[in-house]
C-alpha cells in the first residue's frame, strides 16, 4: 500500500497569503519605489523615518497616497504624497497638533524637494508629536 496522498485529497496546510498589514506595507513600498526621482527616495526616507519615529504606526494607501495610522482600522494621521512634481507631507485634522505661536494657525503641511538630516528630525518630532 502506498502511503502517499492522491492529488484529490485536500491538504491540511492552506495556502500561505500575506497578511492585510503586510499586503498594506508592501503597497506603501511599491507606490514610493514607482516614483521617479529624486521622490521615491525622498519618500522612502520619509517612510523609514515615520516608522522609526511611531514604530507601532501601520501603513497603508489612504486616498493613493502612504498614509500611517496606529491601526489597520484607526484614522490616517501622518501622509505624504507625490502630485505634479511636488511633494507633501502633511498631518490629518486627527494629529495632535499645537497652533503656530500668536496665531490660530494649525501647521498641517509642508512641501519638499529634497531631504536632508535636519528635515528628518524635524519629521520625526512632527510625527511623534502627532500621535501623541
Amino acid at each position: 500500500m502506498s502511503t502517499t496522498k492522491s492529488s484529490t485529497e485536500p491538504t491540511t496546510a492552506k495556502a500561505s497569503k500575506p497578511d492585510k498589514a503586510t499586503q498594506d506595507l508592501q503597497d506603501v513600498v511599491d507606490k514610493i519605489a514607482g516614483w521617479p526621482e529624486p521622490y521615491a527616495t525622498i519618500g522612502a526616507r520619509l517612510h523609514e523615518t515615520i516608522l522609526s519615529a511611531g514604530p507601532k504606526l501601520k501603513p497603508r494607501i489612504w486616498y493613493g497616497m502612504p498614509g500611517y495610522a496606529t491601526s489597520r482600522t484607526a484614522p490616517v494621521v501622518v501622509f505624504f504624497r507625490l502630485d505634479d512634481g511636488n511633494m507633501s507631507l502633511g498631518l490629518s485634522e486627527k494629529a495632535t497638533v499645537a497652533r503656530e505661536p500668536g496665531t490660530t494657525l494649525h501647521p498641517s503641511a509642508w512641501f519638499l524637494t529634497e531631504i536632508d538630516d535636519p528635515t528628518l528630525a524635524k519629521v520625526s518630532e512632527l510625527v511623534r508629536t502627532a500621535f501623541s
